[in-house]
């Protein structure tokens, strides 16, 4: 049924169920995402220091005022304050564009399949099925024909969000289109449409991760960074501006974020003041250090990897120290959180990560649309850490809908 109607197979593994949430909790997730979000684009201090994490190369012109797409994810550890209850943390947040197509197919057919009652809701803000096409449309499309409107990635057919893109290029009526393709000319970019007919565009839906474009040296046909008469739906700019880099300042205001983890740059960590910020903020870390010496309560995660590449659990000081002073910067050092097993399957208690998907359409205002759900029995709760097991993969939530 999946498959079908997402017109392509899905390249990674689905869970056996959804999950159901109070709506109290999806709200007070969303509500922290907006304000995160809302906190980092109006600092103008952060933006600054955020730009220069840019990479030579990839600072697109024409940067808009806001992302139109962001994402939160949120683990739920136990809180030890709420008499055995659970609180939401942080993962992370991006401003980058998720499943939002597929996600909608996925809930549609958990709801089809197990005969879920209409009592039960599963998008945010009031929104339904309609709303949130139109929404997505609008953020996506803006005042622009669907024609001259394109989805670019890299070897999108053999993505595995292709199903993603089939999805959301059907309803919106644009094009699937590898950016490797695009043909410049003066200051417009084209794209080579039905019969060999060079179409241009005038706005592009960007799922190009510029992480895959580095570490794989893709040559583009145009240079990003120059000033091309084109809008993006997706600023590439915004992949960078608010990003893991955002922890440590999140962190860094107290009191007012905390679902925000302790989190420091690994070069505070090593030359500053990160690891008393840490010890302040009740992180357990050795006393005595030598290179052996093993944080058994910290990750290492690189600032700008994409799926949880390169994340390192338990560093010893030794691998800290090993990476080039000039590199410090690109790396966090960040509390290790527990996820709390919640979710009850015939193999046992599974962990669940909740993303909460928004958008921000040009002129409008950043709203939190809807849930996505990861589940996971492994350190890491992406799709791609949890093979070869089952009950676990990507999901969908869904909440008692009297609730709103």
């Amino acid at each position: 049924m999946l498959e079908g109607r997402c017109g392509a197979p899905v390249g990674f593994r689905v869970a056996e169920t959804p999950i159901f949430l109070s709506f109290t909790l999806l709200e007070q997730l969303a509500k922290s995402g907006a304000e995160m979000a809302a906190a980092l684009v109006s600092d103008r201090d952060y933006l600054q220091a955020a730009q220069s994490s840019i990479p030579l190369g990839y600072r697109v012109a024409r940067e808009t005022h806001h992302p139109n797409f962001l994402t939160a994810d949120f683990a739920l550890v136990k809180d030890e304050a709420a008499d055995g209850g659970f609180a939401p943390r942080l993962v992370e947040i991006q401003a980058f564009p998720s499943v939002f197509g597929y996600q909608q197919v996925l809930n549609s057919a958990y709801r089809d399949t197990f005969s879920l009652p209409n009592s039960l809701g599963t998008y945010l803000s009031g929104l339904d099925e309609g709303g949130y096409w139109g929404l997505l449309r609008r953020t996506i499309l803006g005042d622009h024909m669907p024609e001259n409107v394109v989805l670019t990635e890299v070897d999108p057919v053999n993505q595995k969000t292709l199903p993603d893109f089939l999805v959301t290029a059907r309803r919106l009526g644009i094009r699937v289109v590898d950016i490797r393709s695009l043909k410049a000319d003066r200051n417009r970019l084209w794209y080579n449409g039905d019969s060999g007919r060079w179409i241009p565009i005038e706005r592009i839906y960007n799922r190009a991760i510029a992480d895959e474009l580095i570490a794989r040296h893709v040559e583009l046909p145009f240079a990003l960074d120059g000033d091309w008469d084109v809008e993006w739906a997706g600023h590439p700019n915004w992949y960078f501006l608010i990003s893991k880099f955002s922890i440590p300042w999140l962190f860094g205001r107290p009191g007012r974020f905390p679902v925000v983890p302790p989190g420091v740059f690994l070069e505070d960590f090593l030359e500053g003041d990160g690891k008393d910020r840490l010890l302040a903020a009740g992180v357990p870390l050795p006393g005595n250090v030598g290179p052996d010496t093993v944080y058994r309560e910290l990750l290492l995660k690189p600032l700008f990897s994409f799926a949880g590449k390169g994340i390192q659990f338990e560093p010893t000081h030794a691998q800290l120290e090993e990476i080039p002073r000039s590199q410090r910067g690109d790396y966090l050092v960040q509390q290790r959180m527990y996820f709390e097993p919640t979710i009850v399957t015939p193999h046992g208690l599974t962990q669940a990560e909740i993303r909460i998907l928004y958008l921000w359409p040009d002129g409008g205002e950043l709203t939190p649309a809807l849930p996505l759900v990861r589940l996971g029995r492994g350190k890491m709760m992406g799709v791609d850490h949890n093979k070869n097991q089952e009950w676990v993969g990507a999901s969908g939530a869904f909440y008692p809908a009297g609730e709103t």
